[in-house]
């Protein structure tokens, strides 16, 4: 069964990545946010054994930010400028199509991997 372990490893992260663009794609607009992006790696050690993937952190992009002249806004700075989040729309929804089709080949690997243990137990049963 650690062919759907690995694959519903995967599951869980991609699921966690859709989230993390999500609440980007979300506050786009919204003064002072700070966009985030997921890091994910190998559960476990390539020495020993490697368990799938996991998230290991989800850390700030580091992306300027776009300042807009709002004098009027009560976010706005000393000088009148709000900053707004440096999100690209586009490049966000380019993650959002990867992270989906990654997605949907752990349920892919996960549905294969049950068949092979099915056709196993079956081989095994004559």
């Amino acid at each position: 069964m650690q062919a759907m372990e690995i694959s519903r490893t995967g599951l869980d992260v991609e699921w966690r990545r859709l989230e993390v663009i999500a609440q980007n794609l979300a506050n786009a607009s919204s003064a002072g946010y700070q966009p985030h992006r997921l890091v994910s790696g190998p559960a476990g050690s390539f020495k020993d054994h490697v368990r799938g993937v996991e998230v290991k952190d989800v850390a700030l992009t580091g992306a300027s930010p776009n300042l807009v002249h709002e004098p009027n806004n009560p976010q706005a700075d000393s000088r009148g400028f709000v900053s707004y989040p440096g999100i690209d729309q586009a490049a966000e929804m380019t993650m959002m199509v990867k992270a989906s089709r990654v997605y949907e080949a752990n349920i892919v690997a996960m549905n294969s991997a049950r068949q092979m243990y099915s056709k196993a137990l079956e081989l095994g049963r004559r």
